[in-house]
């Protein structure tokens, strides 16, 4: 499910309830709050909807992402009918993305203008203002957005779209080649630390993701040139030197103070401001989402000191599993397991201890389970943390939504350095995956304290935490090349829950792991290897036809085509 949350372009209303104050900025709300008048909004209100907006579509993106790589649930046993990705489906992300429509085609009335079309709207103030860091966010924003577009959809259009300044725009924009977009983002990068480390006559009022912290952000810029440089390093023979370049720098993300993430709030209504996931799940009627099977498995049998944070159970066992099955709320608890799970020895419908999720592809009804499945924990929702209590959730449990949306992380770094360094040699992973593995654990432990009914007895001990960094080590060097391969992939997997969007490129592009629970159905079609454009974009477009399926791969993607390409489907 996509939840679709309020847009946010007043100071009065996202620092006041996520930040904690702001004085000089007020918004009539007489007027909608949810649209942004362009040719009214000072620099600061503009700035403000392009940061909103930048966490909506990274949540957005991020759930895609992580439904095609078992960190999300998937509902649908063809590749290529999936639902929640089908064109009509896939308009919010980009209409978010760029100009908006005035609500026309997005649900519940949301409306937006774009945060394309919001940073061209800004772009002439601050020139004019010497608006420098105005200017640098925007930049660092529109850099992440296109290479996003890009690694989901391919080709799209960028240098003529959203014409802002143009007498007469470009109403039809053709798409422009990914490769070209991709040297684009890295330029904007560059102009974008410049104007960081310049002198400015005003501050951005708001800073939501680093408050103001300059430094983090060149770090956040030299950060994503690394994830460009990774993820086109198999049609670019210099992108793995430039990374490696930037790291002698020194000048990134590598402690988890330094972490880009958007802070949700606990506000309810008007706007609701909670975590996306949160407000979907924490409602009267109890939780919407399903949780993936293959990562939580994955996560119980490893004894993996984050899994009491991730996901809460509402009970203590699954129908099938420690208890009969019960066809009304679990049907396949009394399924035959499909062959091609037996055959090659993957769980299939229920989990032990509770943790009742859905396995990849399952598209069955929605039975009365929702105080009954398990739910996200508090991170990185901000829901409750598992202590064993075993009961349903009520509205305004645990940390009342106060999460995050992790954007890019010190953990990830890690594993993005273990990848390089793993082309060479893969044993030389080993201390890469370790450290990435250690950042994520410490970071998602501290956010039990979100959670102020929490019995944190049942947090993992140090030890436990050891023995775990200690059995992933274990079973690093004890396994061939491409089983190595697999670890760093779990690993990495394990700690992008919450963000998808680098798990399904990591997937596309080096093929691990291979231990992914397959597609329920046997013959689900070839795996996704970029979306359909949306249907807004097609429909209203003469410049682009659809494209002709999901096979379609991007223009990094040069691995085999599936299915001879090693994808779990």
């Amino acid at each position: 499910m996509k939840r679709i949350f309020n847009k946010i372009g007043s100071c009065a209303v996202i620092a006041t309830l996520l930040l904690g104050s702001c004085e000089t900025v007020e918004l009539d709300i007489t007027e909608n709050p949810n649209q942004l008048s362009l040719d009214q909004s000072s620099p600061d209100l503009l700035l403000n909807s392009i940061q909103v907006d930048f966490a909506t579509f990274v949540e957005l993106m991020g759930q895609n992402g992580g439904d095609l790589v078992r960190i999300g649930y998937l509902n649908g046993r063809n590749y290529q009918n999936i639902a929640n990705l089908s064109p009509a489906n896939l308009n919010l992300e980009w209409n978010i993305a760029y100009q908006g429509d005035n609500g026309e085609s997005l649900p519940s009335g949301l409306e937006v203008n774009g945060i394309l079309a919001d940073i061209r709207a800004l772009a002439p103030a601050a020139v004019e203002n010497q608006l420098f860091r105005h200017t640098a966010i925007s930049q660092f924003i529109e850099a992440y957005t296109i290479v996003t577009l890009v690694d989901f959809f391919g080709d799209v259009p960028y240098s003529e779209a959203i014409q802002a300044s143009a007498e007469t725009p470009i109403l039809n924009p053709n798409v422009d080649p990914g490769a070209s977009i991709y040297d684009a983002a890295l330029a904007l990068l560059d102009t974008a630390i410049a104007n960081f480390q310049s002198d400015v006559v005003a501050e951005p009022q708001n800073d939501f993701y680093y408050g103001g912290n300059w430094d983090n952000w060149v770090k956040a810029c030299n950060t994503l040139k690394m994830k460009i440089y990774l993820q086109r390093r198999l049609v670019d023979s210099g992108a793995v030197a430039s990374f490696n370049a930037i790291v002698a720098g020194g000048d990134f993300i590598d402690d988890t103070s330094e972490d880009l993430q958007f802070q949700w709030g606990t506000n309810s209504i008007l706007p609701d401001a909670r975590h996306p996931r949160y407000a979907d799940n924490y409602t009267p009627s109890g939780g919407a989402d399903y949780l993936p099977n293959w990562l939580m498995n994955l996560m119980n049998n490893a004894d993996d000191p984050r899994i009491r944070y991730y996901f809460f159970r509402q009970v203590n066992a699954v129908p099938g599993e420690e208890i009969p099955p019960n066809e009304e709320t679990i049907a396949c608890s009394l399924e035959p397991v499909p062959q091609h799970y037996t055959d090659g020895g993957f769980t299939f419908c229920t989990l032990p201890n509770g943790y009742w999720g859905r396995d990849h592809g399952q598209n069955a009804g929605i039975p009365p389970d929702g105080f009954l499945r398990a739910i996200y924990g508090v991170y990185p929702s901000g829901g409750i943390f598992d202590d064993s209590r075993f009961e349903g959730l009520a509205v305004g449990d645990g940390g009342g939504g106060a999460g995050v949306t992790p954007i890019l992380l010190a953990s990830s770094v890690d594993f993005m350095q273990a990848e390089i360094a793993m082309l060479a040699d893969p044993a030389s992973g080993e201390p890469f995956i370790l450290a990435g593995l250690a950042k994520s654990v410490a970071k998602v432990q501290s956010f039990g304290s979100l959670d102020a009914s929490a019995d944190l007895s049942f947090a993992p001990t140090a030890g436990q935490v050891t023995n775990h960094s200690n059995d992933v080590s274990a079973a690093f060097t004890g396994a061939d090349d491409n089983g190595k391969w697999d670890i760093l992939a779990e690993q990495f997997l394990v700690s992008l829950f919450g963000n998808g969007i680098d798990g399904y490129n990591f997937y596309r592009r080096t093929g691990f792991p291979t231990t992914f629970q397959p597609n329920l159905e046997p013959q689900p079609g070839a795996y996704i290897r970029s979306l359909n454009y949306p249907a807004d974009f097609v429909n209203n477009n003469s410049s682009v036809d659809p494209k002709p399926n999901q096979e379609v791969q991007v223009f990094w993607d040069t691995n085999p085509s599936s299915p001879t390409f090693p994808i779990a489907n």
